[in-house]
């Protein structure tokens, strides 16, 4: 069973990831540290092999796994070449940086890793191009963060939704996609934004912060792993600014979607 999305705001802390999985942050992130440190007696570190037991109880051999959202997920990859487990057609964003990561500590797993992320899209233009795009994948798990643009357009005049509208699409999304694959694993990402950046401020957080319980509750009712990106990123200004996460304040830069990768593992070693 998984555990119930947190209220936005929320935090799951490094403290209790290592607790529970045993793995430090460093092998979290996929750092070259996780391969090559070394004990005092000159045996390589475990932390490969901890990293991969965490994670290997969600994941099945064979299995399928897709990445699905906006720009932030697209992040600038190839769309005429749409491969699995290839560098160009994930783009450099974070789930290339999950993707990397599963292959390398579950390689025996021989996991099928597809992105089909597209810039500036919100929940409707999803469910437009669901069959070709997620259906016709057979994906076994689904990775899902939308939401952004649903707020953001909506508040530059470009579309005329409302959180109502959100909910109602995102639960009709995946009730057809449960229907079509009832035993299809999702993981729920939460929305996310950075303010005093150049394109957020605080005018942003509290409408937007509607559409966050929204995506925490469809994560709860369709019993979805949740990744609280947001508590994330507000932890990580304890350390630099949000300019440095995410320089407009959505889209993350290369330390935010290290940060998002990171947090993706951690919720899904968790569940």
């Amino acid at each position: 069973m998984k555990k119930k999305a947190p209220e936005p705001g929320s935090n799951l802390t490094r403290r209790r990831f290592i607790t529970n999985a045993g793995i430090g942050v460093a092998s979290v992130s996929g750092l070259p540290l996780m391969l090559s440190s070394c004990n005092d007696a000159g045996k390589s570190d475990n932390s490969k092999e901890l990293m991969a037991s965490a994670l290997g109880n969600f994941f099945s051999q064979d299995n399928i796994v897709l990445f699905q959202g906006d720009s932030i997920t697209d992040a600038g990859r190839n769309k005429k070449d749409e491969y699995p487990n290839n560098a160009v057609s994930f783009g450099p964003g974070y789930a290339y940086i999950i993707a990397t990561t599963l292959l390398n500590v579950l390689a025996e797993k021989n996991l099928v890793i597809h992105n089909r992320g597209i810039s500036g899209n919100k929940v409707f233009q999803l469910d437009e191009r669901w069959q070709k795009d997620c259906l016709d994948l057979k994906p076994d798990v689904l990775s899902i963060l939308i939401g952004v643009n649903d707020y953001w357009h909506m508040r530059n005049g470009h579309y005329k939704g409302t959180p109502e509208i959100y909910e109602n699409d995102y639960r009709k999304l995946l009730t057809k996609t449960r229907t079509e694959m009832p035993d299809i694993k999702l993981i729920i990402c939460e929305p996310f934004l950075l303010a005093d950046t150049s394109a957020v401020d605080e005018t942003w957080l509290e409408p937007f912060s509607e559409y966050q319980k929204i995506a925490a509750r469809i994560a709860n009712e369709f019993e979805a792993v949740w990744v609280p990106f947001q508590a994330a990123f507000d932890n990580a200004l304890e350390f630099a600014p949000a300019g440095h996460w995410a320089g407009d304040g959505v889209h993350p830069s290369m330390a935010g979607c290290d940060l998002m990768a990171e947090e993706w593992l951690k919720a899904v070693a968790d569940c």
